[in-house]
């Protein structure tokens, strides 16, 4: 392939999609024939000079939609209404296109397919993204960090961490995340909804990302290699972890006393010490701990076990 060939996506036009052209097409034809034409429709304002493609704006932010259909569901977004429920987990969307979209989950389909390395996708969104591995565009950059970035809303995202900005709150715990996507998965917590399902065992978990971690215990699969003592790990984050050994890295800095760690978990239990917080009780006499491992000791006192020195 050249280095000026343009991408191509394997992509199937949907039924619905092509349900809706249509419509839309025999809409502009009967109003074009009428000429211009203007009224007020479900929160939209309609009007139409003839050439328009974009003959139906939203009252509500502006956007501008070809058709009466698409501007009916782009109103969902506003009225927050979602009549599609999905029959595995009870999710609800906002549109029949969504819903097959995030039937895939369940399915395991993945009809997007990129033309480059031949990882495939739910969704030609995913896919777009994905693309801009292979082009190696990054155009947005950190002013506080210099990391870079393929989108200015990572960039934006990324920046909370300079800030500390937690704008997403839990209404069930009160919780805060920088991005909505982690409040969502949290509140999976509370509802209890897994639903992504292993083929192989039929566990189900919360996110795409546990699901993907697990499977790797069936294939054993370890795609990501320590560059400095050639140790593999099935997850990107343990590798990161890892290679702290050989940098001696340790980003991770006690507000307190100015100590640094490798692992935001040792650097949390390390607070402990200056916030005095036991979170782990014994259920037998009530004793709390600051780590888990040395409740686990303490157990072994009513167990009778014997402790290993």
């Amino acid at each position: 392939m050249s280095d000026h060939e343009p991408f191509r996506f394997k992509l199937e036009e949907t039924e619905e999609q092509t349900d809706l052209k249509e419509n839309e097409k025999r809409e502009e034809q009967t109003l074009v024939k009428a000429g211009k034409t203007s009224h007020l429709l479900t929160g939209g304002i309609f009007s139409m000079e003839s050439g328009d493609r974009n003959d139906f704006t939203c009252s509500q932010c502006g956007k501008s939609l070809r058709g009466k259909q698409s501007l009916k569901i782009h109103m969902r977004i506003h009225t927050g209404e979602k009549p599609c429920t999905c029959t595995q987990c009870g999710k609800s969307l906002r549109d029949k296109q969504s819903l097959k979209i995030h039937m895939r989950i369940h399915t395991g389909e993945k009809p997007c397919t990129c033309t480059q390395c031949g990882k495939s996708f739910r969704d030609l969104s995913n896919l777009n993204k994905h693309m801009r591995i292979h082009t190696g565009e990054k155009t947005h950059k950190c002013d506080q960090c210099g990391k870079t970035f393929y989108w200015a809303s990572e960039l934006k995202i990324h920046l909370r961490v300079h800030t500390k900005e937690k704008p997403y709150s839990c209404s069930e715990c009160g919780k805060s995340f920088t991005r909505i996507t982690n409040l969502k998965t949290h509140q999976k917590i509370h509802t209890g909804v897994k639903e992504y399902l292993c083929f192989e065992c039929e566990k189900t978990f919360i996110t795409a990302g546990e699901l993907k971690l697990h499977q790797m215990n069936h294939t054993g699969e370890k795609p990501y290699k320590c560059s400095h003592c050639n140790k593999r790990f099935s997850h990107t984050g343990h590798l990161k972890t890892h290679e702290r050994i050989h940098t001696g890295e340790k980003p991770y800095r006690c507000s307190h006393c100015n100590k640094r760690f490798s692992q935001t978990g040792h650097l949390k239990t390390h607070e402990r010490i200056h916030t005095g917080e036991k979170p782990y009780a014994c259920d037998q006499c009530l004793k709390s701990f600051t780590r888990l491992i040395t409740l686990k000791k303490h157990m072994k006192i009513h167990t009778g076990e014997k402790q290993h020195t």
